[in-house]
């Protein structure tokens, strides 16, 4: 016992003297993407900022492919010392593993959330043609003609596709899903009544609905958007506790010592309080939030738990 207890408190006055010279090298951002995107483009200002405040590079690592599940796998078996990092979002730490035929890491354990980023609302959204003017009326429409109204996203086992599924489930309505190879060919064939509604992110939507292109129905999110307080959300259109979105955040590997989780999210808080990064974060169609490791912690269960229910009782497969 008395070994035991020796061998504890050699542990933790090592992980304190380990996490004082922490970071002793560059950083490297793991996105699961090819940059351009969103998640790639996120991570880049991110790690400026992080680089800055840490006094050592931060090095983008683009490592694309299988939904971002190859990033993650990186990430999942790098040394858990805080010198590897990754910037995650929904799909590829909290549906693509859901999605996977097989995984070589447990999704729920497997990381150690930092901060979040930011989080991106997205809409409910019908082509100019169908007769339906509020979420009541599309539901109406889709149950006095079942499985006959189309639902475009950006591919199957996408977080707009998934969106997509929610709605059809807790409205009790049968919907036709159409994949696409990304979100601009279904916007573009919305825009062109080939299909009759989507999900898809709100900002770029608005300027678009405010031309008269298209007909925002309602907002996928907890209360209305800032950009636009007019648009009722879905959920207090009778679909109480409907949202569905992104969330963007930063996470290290499982084990990293918590004073360095806490040094790397205080780092984070103070850059997306930086009024130039707010601004490059909101450039992306995203809302800038920080978060506790704690807080980050308990999204993450909560976003693995909810989106792996949802995948089970719609049978949802990927590509």
């Amino acid at each position: 016992m008395k070994k035991l207890a020796v061998a504890l408190i050699l542990g933790i006055f090592t992980q304190g003297i380990f996490a004082q010279s922490y970071p002793s090298k560059s950083l490297r951002m793991l996105v699961g993407f090819a940059p351009g995107g969103a998640n790639d483009i996120l991570a880049r200002i991110v790690s400026q900022k992080l680089a800055e405040s840490l006094g050592q590079p931060v090095v983008v690592e683009n490592r694309p492919g299988n939904s971002g599940l190859i990033a993650a796998d990186l990430l999942a078996k790098a040394p858990a010392d805080g010198h590897t990092l990754m910037l995650g979002s929904t799909g590829t730490q909290t549906i693509a593993p859901h999605l996977a035929a097989k995984l070589g890491y447990d999704g729920l354990t497997a990381f150690a959330p930092v901060s979040l980023v930011g989080t991106a609302p997205s809409a409910l959204v019908v082509r100019n043609g169908l007769p339906a003017r509020s979420v009541a009326e599309l539901i109406a429409l889709a149950k006095a003609q079942p499985g006959r109204l189309t639902y475009a996203s950006s591919g199957a086992g996408t977080t707009l596709h998934l969106g997509g599924e929610q709605f059809r489930i807790l409205a009790g309505i049968q919907l036709l899903h159409v994949p696409y190879k990304g979100n601009a060919p279904a916007l573009n064939d919305l825009l062109g009544g080939q299909v009759d509604m989507m999900f898809s992110a709100l900002p770029p939507l608005l300027p678009l609905a405010r031309a008269g292109k298209l007909r925002i129905l309602g907002v996928a999110a907890a209360e209305r958007h800032r950009s636009a307080p007019e648009i009722p959300t879905v959920a207090e259109q009778g679909l109480p506790g409907y949202e569905s979105g992104t969330w963007y955040g930063v996470l290290a590997t499982a084990g990293t010592p918590a004073e360095i989780v806490e040094r790397l999210a205080a780092e984070i808080r103070k850059a997306v309080n930086d009024d130039k990064v707010r601004e490059a974060i909101l450039a992306q169609g995203a809302d800038p939030r920080s978060t506790s490791p704690a807080e980050f912690r308990a999204l993450f269960n909560a976003e693995y738990a909810r989106w792996g229910k949802l995948i089970r009782e719609a049978g949802i497969k990927s590509d």
